[in-house]
């Protein structure tokens, strides 16, 4: 059964991804914010990070780099519910969650269907190993 990390402040949104996720088999761990999060690294294995950019106490994209540094050889679906004046704002936003170690990128609120293909999409990814990661 895949293990998925959620690390969110939103109560409301960790607990819909949650059965979302729960309801297809995941074993879903939920994390209520990031230094949460960080500790649940270093208790258990995980074969799917999902993340919210925007979270007190880890501004701005400093999650996705912090958990990608910490974790390389775990995908992360990065999450946010910012809202974009132009779509090359949005564009950009995505450019740089992605250049930060985030696999995928969802924009709340996103659908069951799109957090499933995302997580689904990251397990078929090849797995790396640490030795990989620290090239």
């Amino acid at each position: 059964m895949p293990r998925i990390l959620v690390v969110d402040d939103d109560p409301m949104v960790c607990v819909a991804i949650e059965v979302c996720l729960t309801r297809k088999s995941f074993e879903v761990t939920v994390a209520n914010g990031g230094e949460a999060g960080m500790r649940a690294l270093e208790t258990a294995d995980f074969d799917v990070m999902l993340i919210d950019v925007f979270m007190p106490h880890m501004r701005g994209f400093e999650a996705i780099r912090m958990f990608h540094e910490r974790r390389p050889d775990i995908p992360i679906v990065a999450m946010s519910g910012y809202a974009f004046a132009s779509a090359d704002r949005g564009q950009d936003f995505l450019r740089m969650t992605i250049e930060l170690g985030a696999a995928f990128c969802l924009r709340k609120p996103f659908t069951p269907d799109a957090l499933l293909a995302a997580v689904n999409q990251c397990i078929a990814m090849p797995k790396i190993s640490a030795s990989q990661t620290k090239s």
